[in-house]
């Protein structure tokens, strides 16, 4: 993978944004529901960067990063999920992968969201249309995964969610996704929080909480504002006895490479490969979806693929 503009003007500036940019997972009300924040400031910042991402394009699939961001918190071992909408609104719809290990990695179905008029507001719901949202779990030593699908009701990935967990897993949970930009139009802070009842759950306590989730402070402007992802916790829960059992890093991070890449073109017919080496174009663009790297191939490059393939190699 390569990143366009790691976010931080030094090194020193990117390994503490790094630093910053983590899940911190808790229990509130005796352990009775499980939640998580997450503070996703320089993964969304990167995000935009790599795949050249306006202010709408940035909202809508930044939102998509942060709730893959915090469901990642079940993932184990070789674990990953991936949230899917395809819709038949402007945005047609994106993709979006998280793992165990919190790396993220994602695009839109379309480059540019089509705007015909002034937004009055931050309300995604006209863009999305009728549509239907997907999950899909794929675990470690599990033949086969496991896809569950609802039906679009909001046009908000965060009530979406939300709407997916009740109606296709039968459990309580609340989303609440947030991104903020500066007066420049930049990523200032971002950031989600998770909450979900576990098994036993006592209903009025879960009610009760997730009436506060609108209520909270935007936490995109909290973040950018500098506030501690546990001390927000704390404000918003602490007459529910929160406690923290761990947190774990989060980033914008996929595994593609030049040499992957070489890989695929290597795959293709030598006749094909010939016809590259001959007639371009040059340089040849791939280019990864997942996160918008792209790899450039010259004629060298290829005239050397094609002694490998030719000598069988």
């Amino acid at each position: 993978m390569e990143k366009k503009h790691p976010y931080g003007a030094t090194l020193k500036e990117q390994l503490k944004a790094g630093a910053r940019d983590r899940i911190h997972r808790f229990v509130l009300a005796d352990g009775q529901v499980r939640g998580a924040i997450l503070h996703g400031t320089r993964m969304i910042s990167e995000m935009r960067a790599n795949h050249g991402l306006g202010i709408l394009e940035t909202l809508v699939l930044g939102h998509a990063y942060l709730g893959a961001g915090l469901m990642s918190g079940n993932c184990k071992g070789g674990d990953r999920i991936r949230l899917q909408i395809d819709c038949s609104g402007p945005i047609r719809g994106l993709v979006v992968e998280a793992n165990a290990f919190g790396e993220v990695r994602g695009y839109l179905k379309t480059g540019v969201i089509p705007v015909h008029k002034p937004l009055e507001s931050f309300n995604l719901s006209p863009f999305f249309g009728p549509g239907i949202l997907s999950l899909t779990r794929y675990l470690e030593g599990s033949k086969r995964p496991f896809t569950g699908q609802v039906a679009l009701l909001h046009g908000s990935i965060a009530k979406d969610l939300a709407h997916y967990h009740l109606s296709s897993e039968q459990i309580p949970t609340a989303f609440s996704l947030s991104i903020q930009f500066d007066r420049h139009g930049e990523v200032a802070g971002a950031g989600g929080l998770w909450l979900q009842a576990l098994p036993g759950a006592d209903e009025d306590a879960m009610g009760r909480l997730e009436q506060r989730v609108p209520a909270l402070p935007s936490l995109g402007a909290a973040f950018g504002a500098g506030k501690d992802p546990k001390s927000l916790v704390i404000e918003a829960f602490g007459a529910f006895g929160p406690r923290f059992i761990g947190d774990y890093r989060v980033e914008f991070m996929c595994h593609c490479s030049r040499e992957k890449t070489r890989e695929v073109l290597r795959l293709l017919p030598v006749a094909e490969l010939e016809d590259i080496r001959r007639n371009g174009p040059f340089p040849l663009e791939m280019r990864c979806h997942y996160c918008g790297s792209r790899y450039l191939f010259h004629p060298a490059d290829i005239a050397q693929l094609c002694r490998q393939r030719t000598a069988g190699n």
